[in-house]
């Protein structure tokens, strides 16, 4: 289920791309979070739901701030870099939060887990390697420390989101992420907003493609501890690489193959056998 929502996600992905090409990267965040707020309002509202707890509410508010930062730097560099290559740039979040659950989860950091996630950092190299040979200019090299950026983002978010799945429902927190991001792009609104004709469609594709991405990557992270299923992240790679040459034209080169070769052992790996993780329990509060 984690790796059907990544693959839902990078769907996602390809439109945003689109969109920040079209109308910048401020706006086709911002409609599209407004949009999900319908989207994912819809499940929630008509279905059986509990008033959120505190602590929900806090980390709802919590990931929506780190969730609005990590969005914006990612799709900027969407905007500079193709997709194979800013996707691999944030493949460090994955390592980044096994150390971030051990710290704040309390989460054991398992030996095959470690060396799973290198052996995929070691495919993210080789693809790095590529991108400097390619010389892609300035532009790119921003974009690729705004990955950077995204990925420390995302590193923390992929806590959250275990933290989350065990204190609410998927619908729950599909609906606060969405309301939370737009309110918080609401406050640039009245200097930054434009009305994005034409785009509707797109936008609205995007807003359910986000939505059905949390449903599915929620309902994981409350069966499983993050930790565990980090590595599944590597798999958007690979939809980075095939969407990106299908709707952008962008060429595969045989780094970005060889580095995907990596991934995808890291991400077999990992997957081995494991003691199961506590269920989510909504109702209760975490300390």
């Amino acid at each position: 289920m984690a790796v059907l929502g990544i693959a839902v996600f990078s769907g996602m992905d390809a439109l945003m791309k689109g969109l920040v090409l079209a109308i910048g990267v401020y706006n086709a965040l911002f409609w599209r979070s407004l949009a999900g707020v319908a989207t994912s309002g819809v499940p929630y509202l008509l279905g059986s739901h509990r008033r959120p707890t505190r602590t929900a509410i806090r980390l709802h508010v919590l990931r929506g701030v780190v969730s609005t930062a990590m969005g914006l730097l990612f799709f900027w560099s969407l905007g500079q870099l193709p997709m194979a290559q800013a996707i691999a740039l944030t493949h460090i979040a994955p390592l980044l939060s096994l150390f971030l659950a051990a710290w704040l989860l309390g989460e054991p950091i398992r030996r095959r887990t470690v060396l799973a996630s290198l052996l995929a950092l070691t495919g993210v190299a080789l693809i790095l390697i590529g991108q400097g040979r390619a010389e892609l200019g300035h532009g790119a090299f921003l974009g690729a420390m705004a990955a950077i950026g995204s990925a420390i983002c995302y590193s923390w978010n992929i806590v959250l989101m275990r933290q989350q799945a065990l204190v609410a429902a998927p619908p729950e927190i599909a609906f606060y992420q969405s309301v939370i991001v737009t309110a918080v792009l609401a406050l640039a609104a009245p200097w930054l907003a434009e009305w994005p004709a034409g785009q509707w469609a797109v936008i609205l594709s995007a807003a359910l493609l986000t939505v059905a991405s949390l449903f599915l990557l929620s309902w994981a992270y409350a069966r499983a501890e993050a930790s565990y299923l980090a590595p599944t992240e590597y798999t958007a790679f690979l939809w980075a690489a095939l969407l990106g040459w299908l709707v952008f034209a962008e060429a595969v080169s045989p780094w970005t193959l060889g580095g995907a070769v990596l991934i995808i052992a890291g991400c077999v790996w990992a997957a081995g056998r494991r003691e199961a993780a506590p269920s989510a329990q909504p109702q209760a509060e975490i300390p």
